[in-house]
């Protein structure tokens, strides 16, 4: 039974609650920037590259073929698989990374300002008992 409560305490902690949220807060985000780049952002960069579907831009190593039959059906050359470099669609995760990186970075940003905007609670002042022993020691130096 004590494994049981360890274990509470360890899931009910603050720390582990906060990551699981963040870990959904991340999952919807990222769903949300993949939508705006690849529904808004793509869309211009293609328009600016000569208007064509950015995600599909590549570099073909090998020419796919397409499976040859003669009238009974019988396979007389296999199909061949195309080989390429999909450098479009790289660029465009590479764009993604790049805006949920610098949202991060401005979400840290205003954390770390907030954080640094809350001044101090001022040093408490002495306490009665403190203030009584101050006089005593005044009077007593006289």
């Amino acid at each position: 039974m004590g494994m049981m409560k360890e274990f509470k305490e360890f899931a009910m902690k603050g720390n582990l609650v906060d990551m699981a949220v963040a870990f959904v807060m991340g999952a919807a985000f990222t769903k949300v920037t993949t939508a705006f780049i690849q529904g808004m952002v793509m869309p211009l960069v293609g328009q600016l590259t000569g208007g064509t579907n950015f995600d599909a831009n590549k570099i073909i190593l090998t020419e796919g073929v397409a499976e040859v039959a003669d009238a009974s059906g019988t396979v007389i050359t296999p199909a061949v698989a195309e080989v390429a470099i999909m450098w479009g669609s790289f660029v465009t995760v590479l764009i993604e990374f790049l805006v949920v990186a610098f949202v991060m970075f401005m979400v840290i940003k205003a954390i770390n300002k907030l954080k640094k905007a809350e001044p101090a609670p001022p040093p408490p002042g002495p306490s009665n008992e403190e203030k009584l022993l101050m006089e005593i020691r005044d009077s007593l130096k006289k």
